[in-house]
C-alpha cells in the first residue's frame, strides 16, 4: 500500500489523502506488499525541518510546535482489529502569514520520508477540530487509524510523528518527525495450574502460553525464549508475588511445577518488549486441602 499525503484548503480544513492499491502476493509470502513512497506535497513556505542554510528562521516563520499521538504512549495493534488514537498538534506563523488556520499528525516509519519502503497513516480527515490559542497560532486534535492488515512484523518499533499545517495565507509546511511514538504488537497469556482441588505437599503443575500478533501472517504466533513471572497470590492478599522466572519453549509454551503449601491464585506475567506489549494472565485458583 502507498500512502501519498497531499494537503489543501478544503472549507478552511486540511485534507490528506491516501492511495490504497491492492497488490498481488508478495515474494515472501504475504498477502500483501507495499507500493513505494509515502511523499508530502512540496509546501510553499518550505518544510521547517530543514530550513535553508542560508536563511535566517525568525520567530514569525511558520513552525510546528508539537505533534503527539496516544498521549506520547505506545500504540498495541492486534491481528484484526484497527486501532483508532488520538492526536493533537500545535502550529505557529507570524501575522505576515495569517497566522495558522489547520494542522494535522501523521505517522510513518522508515529511514527517510523518501524511501521507497516507508510506510504511514494519514488522519482521520473527519475527526479533525481545531482552536486558535492565539492570533497566530492554533491547535488541532483528531484520530488517527492503524489497520493490521496492512502491517508487517518490523513495523513494531518506533514511528515518526509529523504534521502538516496551512496559514491563513494558504502557505502550507511540515515537519516530517516532530516526536516519536512506539508501535507494539499485542499479546496473549493463559495459565493453567492443576490439579485442583490439591493435596498440601503436592506437586502443581503450572502450563501457560505466550503469544503474539504477528502482522506478516495476521494470526497470533507463540514467543519463544521469553522470560516470564511465575506469581502467586495468597488467600486474602491483595498482591500478587514473583516466584521465579520461567522460559517459553517451543511455541511459546510454559511449564513448570510448584509445591503445594496454601490456598490462592497463581499467574503468568510478561513485562513486554520494545516491540510487544505487557500482558499478565487471569490467576488461576488453587484449593490446597
Amino acid at each position: 500500500m502507498r500512502i501519498r499525503a497531499t494537503v489543501a484548503g478544503v472549507s478552511g480544513a486540511i485534507v490528506l489523502s491516501a492511495l490504497a492499491v491492492p497488490a498481488a502476493q508478495a515474494d515472501d509470502g504475504r498477502s500483501w506488499t507495499l507500493e513505494p513512497g509515502f511523499k508530502a506535497v512540496l509546501p510553499t513556505v518550505g518544510d521547517t525541518s530543514k530550513q535553508a542554510s542560508d536563511e535566517t528562521a525568525t520567530s514569525d516563520d511558520p513552525k510546528i510546535i508539537s505533534s503527539v499521538v496516544n498521549a506520547g504512549k505506545p500504540i498495541v495493534i492486534g491481528t484484526k482489529v484497527k486501532k483508532t488514537v488520538s492526536f493533537s498538534a500545535t502550529a505557529t506563523a507570524g501575522a505576515f502569514f495569517g497566522g495558522v488556520r489547520d494542522v494535522a499528525t501523521f505517522i510513518w516509519v522508515g529511514g527517510s520520508i523518501d524511501d521507497e519502503d516507508t510506510f504511514g497513516f494519514r488522519p482521520d480527515a473527519k475527526s479533525i477540530t481545531c482552536k486558535a490559542v492565539d492570533a497566530v497560532t492554533t491547535t488541532c486534535n483528531g484520530t488517527i487509524t492503524l489497520d493490521p492488515a496492512q502491517m508487517i512484523n518490523s513495523h513494531a518499533t518506533s514511528w515518526h510523528v509529523g504534521a502538516y499545517a496551512m496559514t491563513g495565507h494558504t502557505d502550507e509546511f511540515v515537519e516530517f518527525s516532530a516526536s516519536r511514538v512506539r508501535v507494539q504488537s499485542f499479546s496473549q497469556l493463559t495459565v493453567n495450574a492443576s490439579p485442583e482441588p490439591v493435596k498440601k505437599g503436592k506437586i502443581i503443575t503450572i502450563t501457560g502460553k505466550l503469544t503474539r500478533a504477528n502482522w506478516d501472517t495476521g494470526t497470533y504466533k507463540g514467543y519463544v525464549n521469553q522470560s516470564v513471572q511465575l506469581q502467586f497470590k495468597k488467600k486474602g492478599a491483595k498482591s500478587y508475588t514473583t516466584v521465579r522466572t520461567v522460559k517459553t519453549g517451543s511455541n511459546g509454551i510454559l511449564k513448570t511445577t510448584v509445591k503445594a503449601t496454601v490456598d490462592g491464585a497463581w499467574r503468568y506475567s510478561f513485562a513486554g518488549k520494545s516491540n510487544t506489549a505487557a500482558v499478565s494472565s487471569a490467576g488461576d485458583y488453587v484449593d490446597v486441602k
